[in-house]
């Protein structure tokens, strides 16, 4: 995916006492926005690849919908890391992500071998 394709909707992984915790604050703060200064996002079809490389096995993740005409920070599509396909970019949104963006929450469990797919 490339910036001139922008989803409609994104997509955020989280534990579920993560995502409860948000919904007391006002918005989701994961600690990746301070050590490197953004929300990781993902597209539907390409949210499994940080899934595997990072919650493999974990059966307590939600799979937050994000809408992001509702989010006030910048979103920038940028490279993910190496071993990712090399022309893949991803959202990063570059401040908290207000429950209020989040328009669907599911479940989002790996498959028997503890992998997991596409969200599509």
């Amino acid at each position: 995916m490339t910036p001139a394709e922008p989803s409609d909707i994104l997509v955020h992984l989280c534990g579920t006492r993560d995502w409860v915790a948000a919904q007391v604050g006002g918005a989701l703060r994961p600690e990746s926005l301070d050590s490197v200064g953004f929300v990781h996002l993902s597209t539907p079809q390409q949210v499994h690849l940080p899934a595997n490389r990072l919650y493999r096995g974990r059966t307590d993740l939600v799979l937050l919908q994000v809408d992001p005409a509702k989010v006030a920070a910048p979103v920038r599509w940028e490279p993910g890391v190496p071993g990712d396909p090399e022309a893949m970019l991803f959202p990063h949104l570059y401040g908290p992500l207000p429950v209020d963006a989040v328009i669907g929450v599911r479940e989002y469990r790996p498959g028997p071998d503890g992998g997991f797919g596409p969200a599509d």
